[in-house]
């Protein structure tokens, strides 16, 4: 081949490179996605998952003798407290944001009373303990959801719950007691390093939490959530679960006013502590039938069940009773999520950024998201149709996008540039040609 043969060649090689036809099906037509994320329910999450993120504090290791020390090993120490829990207690008393109630009493382990002219059902007096609702405290949850949390953990039968949670790409909030971390502090850092699930406060030593003192009370709560903020990156809880849903409006209101903590109790309760006592007071076949009749009924108000991580029995009520959650269409969401807001006091969950904090830094909040693309709330949890364009008609598959371009528009400034050259190829042989 001579030299002005290869030259033109070449040239005509180029040119046809700039105006070649693109296959649309595999390049600009195909539309962006609009999440650069997986959802916490896809497949490829659980492979790619981020770790926690902490506040940027270096704490001790958890289950490591140097993260322990300091706390009660049993009871809820109130002669070590830091003084800024007391400050805070006091500081709320004197601004009357503590009510002037009676401690109840408690015997042998049966419901709490309180003295003569204290009614629990009065609007002074609120015991959850009566089922008197005050508005604030969670309940209920939002239409046709079954809102995920466990009490009395970590246990060693969380094990099988935590491997059935990240088996079916679930979250729960479990409501940990102190003392119980210490002990088993590899189930905790399963929920919160390995599954991220939502953790929250159930007290120190699981008390009737009526039967404290304002002291009392705020060790049992104040030792718990240090705990677990120290066990956590740095993170302090939101919600709080009192034992046995033994509240009033003091001790709700020390969890709030000294901690920020929004009270949590429940509409439906199967029992399934007991199943692992001397006297159960049910069967896994009563419980079954309970669920079968919560989870086919209505779906309004949305459902808080008490369930524990108590036991293999306890555990195993509610892995049976999940596939009806499923099949009968409802949402389950973690119940730390039901409101759409943050998880934790200063961070959105257990896998966002966190803002350092003090325990009772009331004025605390999380750090803005990085996108303003957020898993839905329970009210906003059901599937909705993707948005149509502007003009309220579908796009058809051979309309490109605003930031598309379609096949007659592929003369682009990068092919007009290959033109140029091929211009410039041929002019080159033509002056060869000329020489």
């Amino acid at each position: 081949m001579s030299r002005l043969s290869a030259i033109l060649l070449l040239a005509t090689s180029v040119v046809y490179a700039s105006v070649a036809p693109t296959h649309e099906s595999h390049t600009e037509n195909k539309p962006l996605r609009n999440k650069w994320y997986h959802e916490d329910d896809h497949p490829l999450h659980a492979l790619f998952k981020r770790g926690p993120v902490g506040d940027g504090i270096t704490y001790d290791a958890v289950g490591t003798p140097q993260w322990s020390a300091g706390f009660p090993p049993i009871n809820a120490d109130t002669t070590s407290l830091p003084q800024a829990w007391v400050d805070a207690l006091n500081a709320a008393v004197k601004a009357g944001k503590i009510p002037d109630i009676p401690v109840s009493t408690s015997t042998n382990g049966l419901d709490p009373v309180y003295p003569p002219g204290f009614d629990p059902m009065s609007a002074a007096v609120c015991s959850s303990t009566a089922k008197c609702v005050t508005p604030g405290d969670v309940w209920d949850a939002p239409q046709g959801v079954v809102a995920l949390s466990f009490d009395d953990g970590p246990q060693p039968a969380s094990d099988s719950l935590y491997q059935f949670l990240a088996k079916n790409l679930e979250h729960a909030t479990h409501f940990f007691i102190g003392t119980n971390i210490l002990l088993y502090p590899d189930q905790f850092r399963t929920a919160f390093e390995t599954n991220q699930d939502d953790i929250a406060v159930h007290t120190w030593t699981h008390p009737f939490m009526t039967t404290k003192t304002n002291l009392e009370a705020v060790a049992e709560l104040g030792w718990t959530i240090e705990l677990i903020h120290n066990s956590t990156g740095g993170r302090i809880p939101r919600f709080w679960r009192p034992p046995y849903g033994d509240s009033d409006m003091r001790i709700r209101a020390i969890a709030k006013e000294v901690f920020g903590l929004t009270t949590v109790i429940w509409n439906q309760d199967t029992d399934d502590w007991t199943l692992s006592e001397p006297n159960p007071l049910t069967t896994p076949e009563k419980i079954q039938q309970q669920m079968t009749q919560w989870l086919t009924g209505p779906k309004s108000p949305g459902l808080v069940i008490l369930e524990h991580e108590l036991s293999d029995l306890s555990v195993k009520t509610f892995m049976d009773a999940y596939p009806m959650m499923v099949s009968n269409g409802w949402t389950r969401l973690s119940l730390a999520q039901l409101d759409g807001g943050p998880v934790y006091q200063n961070a959105w969950n257990s896998t966002s950024q966190v803002t350092p904090a003090k325990i009772g830094d009331l004025a605390v909040k999380p750090p803005a998201r990085a996108s303003s693309i957020a898993k839905p709330s329970a009210t906003t949890a059901q599937k909705s149709p993707s948005p149509s364009p502007s003009s309220g008609r579908p796009a058809s598959p051979d309309t490109p996008h605003g930031n598309q371009k379609s096949g007659a528009t592929h003369f682009s400034v990068a092919s007009l540039a290959l033109t140029g050259i091929a211009a410039a190829i041929v002019a080159a042989a033509a002056g060869t040609i000329m020489a």
